[in-house]
């Protein structure tokens, strides 16, 4: 009886294991996917504050949380670039200066339309932001449709396009 309950319970945390396994650490839960953009208020790049507002316009639009610190945000920069040309990208630099920012941007371009200071973190925290890079889709009704972990591969690009192609 002792061997049959501790056989059954091995298999079953063996089960879980694995099943655990097969989750990509990519896709992380949002609170906020349909939901509205949460509000906020930040000090900008051209001294000018960046608010909630800015981004309530009726086009889709992209929200990019980054750092000049973040290996993998210099790595998505050029994707970033590329989906400028599509529609406004807004950037969220946590915990960063705008004398780093202003730096990199000389180097690899800005594709940002506007570009808010989040030196505290509270802004990402609202957003739901664990990591950096995390970018987010905003649709015309200022309804958060899509949450990306990480940097932006080429890979990433074609499913991003897809949903842009959808939204139009």
């Amino acid at each position: 009886m002792k061997y049959t309950v501790l056989i059954v319970l091995l298999l079953s945390t063996f089960l879980l294991f694995f099943e655990g396994l097969k989750n990509d650490p990519k896709i992380i839960p949002s609170n906020l996917i349909s939901k509205e953009i949460p509000k906020f208020k930040l000090p900008s790049l051209d001294n000018k504050s960046f608010e909630d507002s800015n981004l309530r316009t009726k086009d889709l639009k992209l929200v990019n949380f980054f750092a000049s610190w973040c290996p993998p945000c210099k790595v998505e920069h050029s994707n970033l670039i590329e989906l400028s040309q599509r529609l406004k990208i807004f950037g969220i630099a946590k915990k960063d200066t705008v004398q780093n920012i202003k730096t990199w941007f000389s180097q690899m371009g800005n594709p940002y339309s506007k570009i808010g200071f989040d030196h505290d973190g509270m802004v990402s925290i609202n957003w739901g932001v664990y990591g950096l890079p995390e970018t987010f889709i905003i649709n015309e009704n200022q309804k958060i449709i899509y949450r990306h972990v990480g940097a932006i591969t080429e890979k990433d690009m074609k499913k991003i396009k897809l949903i842009l192609d959808k939204n139009k």
